[in-house]
Parts: structure tokens; C-alpha cells; sequence
């Protein structure tokens, strides 16, 4: 479509698209479409404006679009509500069409999306101002992507979407005019799914210039279309019962009717795809050594978020102009300088594994509150420990703390460091190296104070203020030992929003579901665990010489590779709130009381017949979660104004 004058944000304040550092304007300048497509820098920089809705992997998931607050990860003080947390009313079940939502997906994406068309239309090149054709069609197809991109991401959220690709409506469009009527889901997917395609076959897997760092690759296109694909094989879009007669307008199916095991094989494929070609671009799990050779999991793990980006192996697409200093704010303790809220949930801190790969709880009889204990685990919620926890890592966590244990040189030449003291309570005792890169618990050593946290009542990390772990825990991933919140210390990594772990663990699960026993399947997931300095999964001794762990059937295998993603993957861009929609299990998961430690309470006591000990299971919430809430609803005044347009399932009752 040919139109002379078009809306364009940001042109006033240039924005360098080579450094990435996309900026967010609204449209404030109506000028000529020719004087735009003339000139290089406002070429760059409208296609920088078509970046910018790229999700900041520092804020955007965990605040501005909530996802990582709605699952059972991290959770944030629900006194935050009043400080602009709008999302976690949300948690409550405080949610309506007429709710309002900050990362309003149906007003601002639609409108990138058009941007992104008008730019596929109009660029050409300039031989004389450097902007030769090949860099052109690198543009081109990087704006094919995005567009594929921000459509995906309105369908993963809203169900069947109003959509008309290469439409370009006129300037003085309407949103009324961008978003008509809905198509089925698989439709959807399908279109998507070739775009992405041939936009990665127009793309570098790698930029060999370090000012387009931060480009879209040929592997960021594959991996969104290889996530995309797990999705639409997943029990709640693919012949999910909940949505059959469901139907659009225009009388169509919304979702499929019946279930398909070929979306499976098609997951399976573009995730294998996507593997083979980020090996062959040179990418690969971030790994680190003790001196003896032996991988060291804790700052394997923790490096996995620390490296630079173009220094980090894993990671396969990434936002480099991302700011994560409020994210370490909110998991500061109050009483070194930080807002101190922004915990995890107990559930969490059950799903971690003891070292020898044993799980420490194997589910709950009847609420959360009442675990069952695997006793040939040796785990116990009873006492405090009587010796340090001492693990061969470079890792440092306790760093400047009286007689502890740190950075020790044994006789096989490695590093030595204290991950626990004696008195921890023993529920924190012997676990896997991820539990301490994850989990800040009350009395446990905080180097930037260089004092113990204090998290019970009335204490200068404790409540009742609205600045305090309300289930007596902090986060610690994505927190960086080197970030200082009261001198406003917080050490540059580059947002990661996909990584090549999670590639292995979408691999491993939809290879399951297609194609049990393939030997792919244990091999992506074992070596996850390698890295982690866990047990592999099989028979025999693995490579870390621990005895393998069996595995007997497709359901065990999919079991082991739901628990992996539940602690490999936690805490990041909302990950776990998308596996408990697309596997139908947030209702079951989240419409329960959730518990943690006893955030009123004074003792340093495990008596559970004692109101005042800290240590014992304790509810702090009771969270809601209705079946209408695995898709956002469309909001109410669109519905009125467009009568093409259908509510999403049960939102309407």
C-alpha cells in the first residue's frame, strides 16, 4: 500500500541502531515519507523504533509484564501494589476485561508491527550515503523478523488474534483499524512459522561487526520460531477440550479440535535445527573449570547471566541496552540499602534437588504446607547444622565473613568455599549448587553488609514494613556478588531473553512426546545436569562420577524434564508461568495457599508448636487462578467498539 506521509517516533533524538540502545517514543512527528527513506540516519533510526518493543529481560517480564510474578518463583511483597506493581492484584484474582495492563500488548505491538511493514516497503538503498543493498536486504529481514516476532507475542498472550500481515493502514489509523476480527490459532502459527524461516535465511548467524551487536541473527529467528513451535504442540492450544466449539466471527475454530502428535515431530525438528545451527555459529553452555579440570556448576551457572554478551556462549538472543539495577534493588535486603522484597516461593526452594540428585520432597499431602519427605534423601526440616557446607568452587559467597571458609586451595589444587555455616537451619543443607545461586534464607551470610541477613519481625530485614520478604526469602539469581546497592554498584551484563540451556530443555521435551527412547532425548537433558554438577540421567556412572539415575518410560522422562525446566530455568523472562499455561497445570499449581517462612515471627526457633519461630512452614498468601486466565482478555471497550471481535474463553462469564 502506497502512502506519501506516515507516523514515525524517535526521529527528533537519533538513536544509534548499531549500539542497539533502542529508545520507545511515542509517534510525535508527521513528516514525508521520502525525506525518511533519503537518508540514512533516519533510516537506521526508524528501524531502531521497530526494535524497540523488544522485551527488557531487566524489568519488563517481572514488573511491566508481570509473567514472573504470576508463577511460583519469585514472588514480590504484595505491599508493592501501592508502589506501581499493578500486576500482582492480578495474583488475587483481582482481574477484568476492564483491568489495566502496562505491557499493553494489543495497543503497542500492532503499531510496531506496522512500522516494521512501512520499513519493508520503503527502504532502498543509498549508494551514497554508505547504505549499499546488501545491508538493505539484511534490514529488510530483520524487520520481516520483528514483525513475525510481535505478532507471535500477541498470540502467545491473547489466544487467536485479529491478523492481516503486509497490511499497512493509513496514517490516520484507528487501533480499530489494525485489529479486525480473529484467525485461527494454527493459522497463525503456520504463517509465522515461514516467516521466521526465510527471515533467518536472509541473516547472518553471526555479525562480524561488533556495532551490530545486538542485530537480529539468522539463530535469534530460529529460536523464537523452535519456541513458538513448542508452544503450539502443547496440551493447552493443541486439542485442549476446554476451548472445543469454541469459535471465532467469522464461525471458525479458534484452536484445533482434535489433538495433532505431528505438531510434536515439527517442534522436535525446529529445535534440532536450531541446535545445529548455533553449534555451527559457535555456541555452547557456559562452562567453567575448577583446576583439576572438573566443570565448577556454581560459577558455570552463575556466569550463565554475568558474561558479556558477546562473550557468552549460551545465549542466543539478547536486549544489550538493559538496566538491571532495579531488579537487584528488590532483592537487596532493606538493611543494606535495598527495597528487600522480591523473595522466592517455598515451592521453589522444595524443587531443588539434594547433591547426590535425590529430591528432598516428593510432593505434598493435601496443601503446600504439609510436604512429603524423601527419607532416603536425607533431608530434615528439624535443626540447625553442626558443621559448614563446603563445596570445590570458586564460587565466593561468604566473602568477608569471620571464620568462614573461603577461597581455600586443596591438595588437588582446587578452590574451596563455604556455600552454608553451621547453625543453618537444615532445610538449606546438602542441596544442589543451583539452591545456593537461587536462594537467600533468613541468618545466611550477606557480604555487602558483612553481616548475617536479618529477616524476622522488626528486625532491619524484616517486616512488617512493605520492604520486606514477606515468606522469609530473598532471590539471589540474576543478582551480581560484585552489585553494591548503597554505593549504586550494579555490575553491565546484557539482557538475555532466549539461551541455548533452554533450547536443549524445548529439544529434550518435545522429542519426548514425539519420539520416546530417542537417545537425543537423555543426551540434551544430562547435559544440563553435567553443568549443573548433577547426576546424569541413565545407567552406569556419568561423567562426574556419580552413579546415573534410571529413568523407566516416557512418563518418567517427561516428569524428569518438567523438574529440570522447574529449577534450570527459574526466575527468568517467565518462563515458568509459560510451561504451567501451555501444559494446563496453573490452575492446579497456583489456586493454592502459598507458604513460606513465618514472616512474623521473633525466635530463631523450628518449634512448630511456637507462634514466634521463624523456621516453620507458614501461609503468606492465598493466590487465585481461574481457567479464564491462561490467555489476557481483549479489553472491554475494543469488544464494544468492534462487534467482529470475540472475548477470550471464559472471559465472557
Amino acid at each position: 500500500m502506497k502512502l506519501k506521509k506516515y507516523i514515525v517516533a524517535g526521529l527528533i533524538g537519533i538513536v544509534s541502531l548499531g549500539s542497539c540502545t533502542y529508545l520507545d517514543k511515542e509517534p510525535d512527528t508527521e513528516i514525508d515519507i521520502d525525506m525518511v527513506f533519503e537518508n540514512k540516519t533516519k533510516v537506521e533510526s526508524w528501524l531502531a523504533n521497530v526494535y524497540s518493543r523488544i522485551p527488557n529481560p531487566g524489568n519488563d517480564w517481572l514488573n511491566t509484564y508481570g509473567w514472573e510474578v504470576f508463577a511460583d518463583d519469585l514472588t514480590a511483597s504484595a505491599r508493592w501494589q501501592q508502589w506501581d506493581w499493578p500486576n500482582i492484584t492480578k495474583i488475587f484474582g483481582g482481574w477484568t476485561p476492564n483491568t489495566q495492563w502496562a505491557g499493553n500488548f494489543w495497543d503497542g505491538l500492532p503499531r510496531k508491527i506496522r512500522q516494521a511493514y512501512i520499513f519493508i516497503e520503503r527502504v532502498h538503498a543509498l549508494p551514497d550515503s554508505d547504505l549499499p543493498q546488501r545491508e538493505v536486504d539484511y534490514m529488510k529481514a530483520e524487520a520481516r523478523f520483528l514483525a513475525a516476532y510481535y505478532w507471535w507475542q500477541l498470540l502467545e498472550t491473547y489466544g487467536p488474534i485479529p491478523f492481516r500481515p503486509n497490511y499497512i493502514a493509513p496514517t490516520d489509523f484507528t487501533l480499530s483499524d489494525l485489529m479486525v476480527g480473529q484467525r485461527p490459532f494454527d493459522e497463525i502459527v503456520s504463517h509465522l512459522d515461514n516467516e521466521m524461516l526465510e527471515a533467518s535465511k536472509q541473516l547472518p548467524a553471526v555479525w562480524q561487526s561488533v556495532e551490530k551487536y545486538g542485530r537480529i541473527t539468522s539463530v535469534m529467528c530460529l529460536t523464537v520460531r523452535a519456541k513458538m513451535l513448542l508452544f503450539a504442540a502443547s496440551p493447552l492450544v493443541n486439542g485442549n477440550e476446554w476451548y472445543a466449539g469454541f469459535k471465532n466471527y467469522d464461525g471458525k475454530f479458534r484452536f484445533s479440535q482434535t489433538y495433532d502428535p505431528a505438531k510434536w515431530k515439527r517442534a522436535a525438528d525446529a529445535n534440532r535445527e536450531l541446535i545445529e545451527a548455533a553449534h555451527a555459529a559457535g555456541h555452547d553452555l557456559v562452562r567453567e573449570y575448577n583446576a583439576d579440570g572438573s566443570i565448577d556448576p556454581f560459577m558455570s551457572c552463575y556466569n550463565v547471566f554475568f558474561l558479556r554478551g558477546d562473550q557468552n556462549p549460551e545465549a542466543l538472543f539478547i536486549r544489550s541496552d538493559c538496566n538491571f539495577s532495579e531488579f537487584e534493588k528488590h532483592a537487596t535486603p532493606r538493611g543494606a540499602s535495598g527495597n528487600g522484597g522480591l523473595g522466592v516461593y517455598q515451592t521453589l526452594v522444595d524443587a531443588f534437588a539434594m547433591k547426590d540428585g535425590s529430591l528432598p520432597i516428593t510432593g505434598y499431602d493435601g496443601n503446600y504446607g504439609k510436604p512429603i519427605i524423601n527419607k532416603e534423601s536425607g533431608y530434615t526440616e528439624r535443626g540447625f547444622s553442626a558443621q559448614k557446607d563446603i563445596r570445590k568452587t570458586k564460587y565466593n559467597l561468604y566473602r568477608n565473613c569471620p571464620g568462614a571458609t573461603v577461597d581455600s586451595v586443596g591438595a588437588d589444587g582446587c578452590t574451596y568455599n563455604q556455600v552454608a555455616a553451621s547453625g543453618t537451619y537444615n532445610m538449606y543443607v546438602g542441596r544442589e549448587p543451583r539452591f545456593y545461586l537461587t536462594v537467600m534464607w533468613n541468618r545466611q551470610w550477606y557480604h555487602q553488609a558483612e553481616r548475617e541477613v536479618q529477616m524476622m519481625s522488626n528486625e532491619q530485614d524484616g517486616g512488617p514494613t512493605h520492604d520486606a520478604p514477606q515468606n522469609g526469602y530473598l532471590n539471589r539469581k540474576k543478582v551480581s556478588l560484585d552489585q553494591n546497592q548503597r554505593n549504586g554498584i550494579h555490575p553491565y551484563r546484557p539482557g538475555i531473553l532466549y539461551r541455548l540451556g533452554e533450547a536443549y530443555l524445548n529439544y529434550a521435551e518435545a522429542l519426548n512426546e514425539c519420539d520416546p527412547g530417542n537417545p537425543d532425548i537423555l543426551k540434551y537433558l544430562n547435559l544440563i545436569r553435567e553443568r549443573a554438577g548433577m547426576p546424569q540421567y541413565g545407567t552406569g556412572k556419568d561423567s562426574n562420577g556419580f552413579d546415573k539415575i534410571p529413568l523407566n518410560g516416557q512418563d518418567e522422562v517427561r516428569e524428569a524434564i518438567y523438574h529440570e525446566r522447574r529449577v534450570e530455568l527459574c526466575c527468568e523472562n517467565g518462563l515458568r508461568y509459560l510451561d504451567l499455561r501451555r501444559w494446563k497445570k496453573a490452575e492446579e499449581v497456583l489456586n493454592q495457599p502459598m507458604y513460606g517462612m513465618n514472616f512474623s515471627g521473633t525466635k530463631l526457633s523450628d518449634d512448630p508448636n511456637d507462634a514466634a519461630a521463624f523456621f516453620k512452614r507458614t501461609q503468606y498468601i492465598k493466590r487465585v487462578y481461574e481457567r479464564k486466565f491462561y490467555w489476557y482478555p481483549i479489553y472491554q471497550d475494543q469488544i464494544d467498539k468492534d462487534p467482529t471481535l470475540v472475548q477470550a474463553p471464559f472471559w465472557d462469564k
